[in-house]
């Protein structure tokens, strides 16, 4: 054919096309590979025909019953596109992925020869393999159809191909049909995990879309979503694991982003869920830069609040070691402040797995107690409070921040170790011995005067917390000789401080302190803080009372006591902006705390209306206190049952003031994404 005219190949064509299309898929390979070179020669001169009149016969015989004809014919199929790809695979593609049914073994076996040139037809394939594994899923073909599609995947080498199968794959794992998510990550985790081709470039583009797909709802791709992430982060060094962590964190809070209503990153609570990534935080925790280790132990934080401690469990001495070791080093103090946060995270979630680590926890949080940092102190305080909880003999703690508070001079330092105090004699006090107990109540009711603002509120705080342990004789003692021995005459620090404690004692002891014989007594002195010239005692009677009511609509105590109703509501009147502020996000609370099934008409009746009045205020921070607290009171997020419930309590003015500002300000205030709630309890510090 090669010596002859193309009109005298013409004449013999028919003979010619059967016997090179026969030749194509005869037993011997030796007779198939010559017959591939006279296809070349055919094709050249014949053109189009020679496609035409094998390529469609040769497809056919893929499905011969006889096996050992559908394989010859198959290599055939190889030994052509080997010479003559450009010109078959445009002419064999669209046939192969034709519907109904897409011949991913072909496919397979052209990718396997088709080198480059297959990359071009790539946009075309993947859709066929995935539509094909898709329908594949729970079928007996699953298996073999999984196998074909990989070997098209992984056929691909060349910087444009990885390119195609990372953008088509990717994007087909957002897709709203589970199979096709499933199909798509189960390619894109077996091409992560076996490609020989670099794909280095596109590890952030992965992270992120990978992290995403741990918010999925089915199982199989959760798993397969974290197979792949394990694949992608074990191909990386340790500079790429620290140059990668903050990818990790954005890649997650895109992923809470999308998290509605949970808690909980599905991903993570797989069984060693976070174990993927936990290698990139460890080493830049450990060898990173400053600024790496801080960035690192605040996005392992943002990771193990999104995970169950179940899931934690394998990991917590991993995660443990490097923190507790940074700590022991001279790094500044934004670093050690992040530590210490994802430390005391850590020991919410998991708390009892951490005890093998319990001394030297204590040692490093009592050593960052001392920092010259406030910020160190803060964290290292917040850290003790999770860490009594698993204390099993707690009195040398109690003992070492007793006695640092006494002997501390810098008022700095002492309001940090009364804040640790605090932090543990709220979840555990009565873990104390009942010596010890009375030493730390003889400290702080001497010093429940003190000069000192800082100091004084956080000895408030401390007696508040601790009337919750005391036994009935010493609370009783302690609320009749303190707490509500009121008298106008006193200096104002001390009344101060009386007030902040009593405040703390309704909030963390309600049910100790507000029982017989001592209601009425605490109503009057409630009232006689309302009613206070001095502010912060007016904005403590405002507290108690908000705390108190907070006890008795949770715990169905209904009515609310009467004489403090009004005096209560009517602060919104008060002279200082303080105490009108206050009041507002007393409400706030109350609307986000207590069920609206539980809220008491007789309080809704009166404080609706003055929180509306306090929307009309000039002053910008009461105005907005004003509207955050009628969102919450009403629960405009939610519904408007609520809203509905609460215009019927009102008298006609005041339901046409309240619709008013529903329909003005209100809906908007509750479209907007809702802030961090406010401290209400000044005694604690952040």
């Amino acid at each position: 054919m090669a010596s002859t005219s193309k009109d005298m190949v013409l004449t013999f064509v028919n003979s010619l096309v059967p016997t090179v299309r026969r030749a194509l898929c005869d037993p011997l390979p030796e007779v198939r590979q010559a017959a591939a070179k006279t296809f070349d020669s055919l094709h050249s001169t014949v053109g189009v025909r020679a496609l035409d009149d094998i390529l469609p016969a040769m497809l056919s015989q893929l499905n011969d019953p006889d096996p050992a004809v559908a394989e010859s014919t198959l290599d055939g199929l190889r030994q052509v596109m080997a010479i003559k790809s450009r010109v078959v695979l445009p002419y064999l593609v669209p046939q192969l992925i034709a519907p109904p049914r897409v011949n991913t073994k072909a496919l397979s076996i052209l990718a396997s020869v088709a080198g480059e040139a297959l990359t071009k037809y790539l946009h075309k394939i993947l859709p066929a393999l995935l539509a094909a594994l898709s329908a594949s899923l729970g079928t007996p073909r699953e298996a073999q159809e999984l196998e074909y599609c990989q070997a098209v995947v992984l056929s691909v080498s060349d910087e444009v191909g990885v390119r195609t199968v990372m953008d088509n794959l990717m994007d087909s794992t957002k897709s709203d049909n589970v199979d096709v998510r499933r199909s798509s990550i189960t390619l894109l985790c077996a091409f992560c995990r076996h490609t020989h081709a670099d794909y280095s470039q596109y590890v952030p583009q992965l992270l992120r879309g990978l992290i995403h797909l741990f918010t999925d709802s089915n199982k199989e791709v959760l798993q397969m979503a974290w197979e792949a992430l394990n694949a992608v982060t074990k191909t990386l060094d340790s500079n790429q694991q620290t140059a990668h962590v903050s990818d990790i964190r954005q890649a997650v809070r895109f992923a809470v982003s999308d998290l509605k209503g949970q808690d909980l990153l599905p991903g993570f609570c797989l069984p060693k869920g976070i174990t993927p990534i936990l290698p990139l935080f460890r080493e830049a925790i450990l060898n990173g830069l400053p600024e790496v280790k801080e960035q690192a132990a605040q996005g392992l934080g943002e990771v193990i609040r999104l995970t169950s401690a179940e899931a934690l469990q394998p990991s917590v001495v991993q995660i443990t070691g490097p923190l507790i070791r940074i700590l022991g080093d001279r790094f500044n103090w934004n670093v050690k402040a992040a530590v210490l946060e994802t430390l005391a995270l850590l020991l919410a979630k998991v708390g009892v797995m951490l005890k093998q680590f319990l001394p030297q926890l204590q040692t490093t949080f009592l050593k960052a107690l001392n920092d010259s940092n406030r910020q160190v102190r803060i964290k290292a305080a917040n850290a003790l409070s999770h860490l009594i909880v698993i204390h099993t003999k707690a009195d040398p703690l109690f003992m070492e921040l007793h006695t640092g508070v006494r002997a501390a001079d810098d008022p700095a330092i002492r309001e940090t170790m009364l804040q640790a105090l605090r932090g543990v004699i709220s979840p555990a006090g009565d873990k104390m011995t009942e010596s010890l107990r009375k030493s730390v109540y003889v400290t702080l009711t001497n010093m429940l005067g003190y000069s000192e603002d800082a100091t004084r509120a956080a000895v408030a705080g401390c007696l508040g917390a601790l009337c919750r342990w005391l036994s009935p004789e010493q609370l009783n003692a302690t609320l009749s000789d303190h707490l509500l021995a009121d008298d106008v005459t006193l200096d104002w620090t001390l009344r101060h401080g009386r007030s902040s404690a009593l405040s703390v004692a309704l909030k963390e002891a309600g049910k100790q302190v507000y029982a017989d014989p001592n209601k009425e007594k605490i109503c009057r002195v409630l009232l006689a803080y309302l009613m206070a010239d001095r502010v912060p005692i007016a904005m403590n009677g405002v507290r108690g009372c908000g705390y108190l009511f907070q006890h008795l609509m949770l715990t169905g105590q209904l009515p609310l006591p009467q004489q403090l109703l009004t005096p209560f509501v009517r602060t919104m009147n008060h002279s200082s902006n303080e105490v009108k502020q206050i009041l507002a996000r007393v409400c706030c609370v109350l609307g986000k705390t207590v069920p609206p099934q539980q809220m008491a008409p007789e309080l809704l009746k009166l404080v609706i209306p003055m929180l509306v009045n306090g929307t009309k205020e000039k002053n910008s921070y009461v105005k907005a206190n004003s509207e955050f607290a009628l969102v919450a009171v009403l629960r405009l997020r939610f519904d408007d049952e609520m809203t509905q419930r609460c215009l019927n309590l009102l008298d006609i003015g005041a339901r046409e003031s309240l619709s008013d500002v529903i329909t003005k300000v209100l809906r908007k205030v509750a479209n907007q994404p809702e802030g961090k709630d406010e401290e209400l309890d000044d005694t604690l510090i952040t």
